[in-house]
């Protein structure tokens, strides 16, 4: 009976495993069978299918993990989409940029720092005479000639010759591209500008002609002027002399306005010839001070010349006296009210200085910058007569002596043009 109640019991054990062992079989088969479906879904969105989702499974220890990796998928789907939407955008503005590009009259390149071309509009390739991709790689000095080795980076409205079309005449500029990389490469903007060339020459010669032609009846009517005031054609009364003065003091600023004009174009033309001589300041600007003081005295100024030694400079006298006639007559022209206007010389380290100093409104400092420029002039706000030239010409004139003419204004308080020559000007 013993023997018979051990075997039962034993059976009874049997049974019992092998039903445990065929729960946990069933147990371990759905979660391969999950694991395979989640391995699926990984593989599937790792190879760009951000379409795939994981099957909804009815078991509370699954389903968390199920709708965390939905949720992922579903946000992989809409960050992808997004990013999609951006590369398009960028694409249309890429597109955009590189038309407005491709349609602009100017030439563009890129190059590097062994001027080898990297890439260039379709303008470029008209004008170096090349088919498409066969200029890239190519170094930009095999199309472009310049005058003298001037490194790239130095390039600003530099005149260049085209081999390819020798006719018409570039200018070109350089800015360096600054990249998050070590490597230098540079922008190159070519322009072409012979119409602007062409009519800058039709422009100087109209006027050189004009000018010119302008020049003979006023001098001729000068003449008359100076006989009439001097009794040969009779006697003269008070009245008639006055306004024969007047019309000699407005027909001599109409011979200057000519005559600025004309020297301008021949500074153009032919630069500026200098014949130098020794000259003793006191006694020249002296000089000037007493030729200009009665047109001064007219607007109620007095020149007033302060100089503490005679300095010798070694400069052209004709030229350099139209300079101070010059800044002294503006100095007239602007100091409004003020009954003053100082002529100092002195000497700083490397130059011998001329100062003209008014006591009248004053430059705005926007204008500072401008008031050298050709054919800018203030007067024309205040309706006085002026070409806008004669600061121009008296700074081509002081930069063909190795000098400068510099600034200092502050409005309704005080003006000063200094010229500085240089020391090295002196024999």
């Amino acid at each position: 009976m013993l023997w018979y109640l051990i075997n039962f019991g034993i059976i009874l054990v049997f049974i019992i495993l092998f039903l445990i062992t065929r729960q946990t079989n069933k147990r371990w088969s759905k979660i391969n069978d999950y694991l395979g479906m989640v391995t699926n879904t990984v593989n599937s969105v790792r190879y760009g299918n951000l379409s795939t989702k994981i099957d909804e499974i009815n078991h509370p220890t699954y389903q968390n993990v199920t709708d965390s990796i939905n949720r992922m998928v579903e946000t992989l789907n809409d960050r992808e989409k997004m990013i999609i939407e951006y590369q398009n955008e960028l694409m249309r503005q890429n597109r955009l940029l590189e038309s407005v590009i491709n349609s602009l009259s100017d030439g563009i390149l890129i190059i590097n720092d062994k001027n080898n071309i990297l890439r260039v509009t379709p303008q470029i390739v008209k004008w170096f005479g090349v088919k498409g991709q066969d200029i890239i790689g190519k170094n930009i000095f095999d199309y472009v000639q310049i005058e003298n080795e001037t490194s790239i980076e130095k390039i600003k409205n530099l005149d260049v010759f085209i081999k390819h079309t020798p006719t018409n005449n570039f200018i070109m500029n350089s800015i360096k591209l600054s990249l998050d990389d070590d490597k230098k490469r540079y922008v190159i903007l070519i322009k072409d500008v012979t119409k602007e060339r062409e009519i800058e020459t039709l422009k100087e010669d109209f006027v050189a002609t004009l000018t010119h032609d302008l020049k003979v009846p006023i001098v001729a009517e000068s003449n008359i002027i100076n006989f009439l005031l001097d009794g040969k054609f009779g006697d003269i009364n008070e009245k008639q002399q006055v306004a024969l003065l007047n019309m000699k003091t407005s027909n001599q600023e109409l011979v200057e306005l000519v005559q600025i004009i004309l020297d301008t174009y021949r500074i153009k033309e032919r630069g500026i010839k200098l014949v130098k001589e020794n000259i003793m300041l006191n006694k020249f600007i002296t000089d000037i001070v007493n030729e200009t003081q009665p047109i001064a005295k007219n607007s109620g100024i007095t020149i007033y010349f302060e100089s503490e030694h005679d300095i010798k400079v070694s400069a052209d006298s004709l030229q350099m006296e139209r300079v101070i006639k010059n800044l002294i007559s503006n100095a007239i022209s602007h100091s409004n009210t003020k009954d003053r206007i100082d002529i100092k010389t002195g000497e700083i380290q490397g130059f011998v200085t001329i100062s003209v100093i008014d006591y009248g409104q004053g430059i705005p400092k926007e204008e500072i910058k401008l008031i050298f420029n050709k054919y800018y002039s203030a007067a024309k706000k205040f309706r006085k007569i002026g070409t806008g030239l004669g600061l121009y010409l008296s700074q081509q004139i002081v930069k063909s002596h190795g000098g400068e003419i510099t600034v200092n204004s502050e409005e309704n308080v005080r003006t000063e043009f200094c010229v500085k020559l240089p020391t090295n000007n002196q024999t």
